[in-house]
């Protein structure tokens, strides 16, 4: 099959690698779409993956073409989205239910094959049908939002907080839309790409800005401020904005190298609370069955809708800051 491969630092090539056999418990899936992501930048700049080469993909949904001789669960042609992590259900963290934070931590896309590609194998555990509603094309969204769902659930966020989201790429507008459908009394953003902060605005977002020094700050400060960039200059901004007796979260991965100082007296004094959320527990199932209620609008997330052969080119323009979701779909012709 065809698949697009990271073969070293910096280094993204098409290749014909081996199609994917299930497991007894696995199915194979071909790949509808897939997502790319910032940690498939992380992996592309050397920083996540275990080793290289490795294909990436780890946001994606597509129809079940092979099950294995222990699946009952699905049949060949079931619509799926797939949860890519893979924990060992062993391990001290996964025994106090902390499973994301497994010590033996793998994930398609990660430390397996993942689906930039044509096929891609994985548990039938971590396999959601799809729902006649939805359509596969868009359903790679839902790793994102479990995510997003996770987040959430580390915030534990009151109604009518005052809410402060720092980027609005895919997980920022989606923190955007979670704050909104949990009651925040408003939400504003900050983001430097004009692009984006008019898609934030379109979304309704309560103010945007490339500066929270532009925001007119809430009386008390902001409850809850999110950073969803991952950029040390942000989140060193990010963290002082917070009003007392509210959180901090770091939502998505920041390169290992980033660094950002607090002050400890004004965490203790105002009973600041700063917290991070490491992809997805428990929340996948969640997140598909909000997906399916249309929390998020596909065709404002996504942004690019590619072919495979293109991958090499989504990923610079991802880089570059260019679009808000761009996919990959194998089954798409090459222009």
């Amino acid at each position: 099959m065809r698949a697009a491969v990271i073969a070293a630092p910096a280094k993204v090539e098409l290749a014909t690698v081996d199609d994917p056999a299930p497991g007894p418990r696995e199915v194979v899936v071909q790949v509808t779409a897939c997502g790319l992501c910032g940690t498939d930048l992380h992996i592309l700049q050397g920083e996540h993956a275990p080793s290289l080469p490795i294909v990436p993909g780890h946001e994606f949904a597509g129809e079940v073409v092979a099950v294995g001789s222990r699946v009952t669960e699905v049949t060949v042609g079931a619509r799926v989205a797939v949860d890519p992590n893979l924990y060992c259900s062993e391990c001290h963290y996964c025994r106090l239910g902390r499973n994301n934070l497994c010590e033996r931590y793998a994930a398609i896309g990660v430390t397996h094959p993942g689906a930039a590609a044509e096929f891609v194998a994985a548990p039938v555990a971590n396999c959601v049908l799809l729902p006649d509603g939805v359509r596969t094309e868009d359903a790679a969204l839902i790793e994102p939002l479990s995510c997003a769902v996770r987040g959430y659930d580390v915030l534990r966020s009151r109604l009518a907080s005052r809410v402060l989201v720092y980027g609005t790429g895919t997980m920022g507008l989606m923190m955007l839309q979670l704050a909104k459908a949990t009651g925040a009394a408003s939400v504003d953003v900050v983001d430097i790409n004009a692009e984006r902060l008019a898609t934030a605005r379109q979304l309704g977002c309560s103010a945007g800005a490339t500066s929270a020094d532009e925001l007119d700050r809430p009386p008390y400060g902001w409850d809850l401020v999110v950073d969803a960039t991952g950029n040390a200059q942000a989140i060193q901004d990010a963290l002082g904005r917070v009003g007392k007796g509210g959180t901090y979260l770091q939502f998505p991965a920041a390169s290992p190298a980033a660094r950002a100082t607090v002050e400890p007296y004004k965490i203790y004094n105002q009973e600041i609370t700063i917290t991070g959320s490491m992809a997805v527990l428990h929340s996948f199932e969640r997140a598909a069955d909000l997906f399916a209620t249309g929390v998020i609008d596909p065709d404002v997330f996504i942004s690019d809708r590619l072919p495979l052969a293109a991958f090499p080119d989504a990923i610079a323009r991802f880089q570059a800051g260019l679009g808000r979701k761009i996919q990959i779909q194998p089954g798409l012709a090459t222009a």
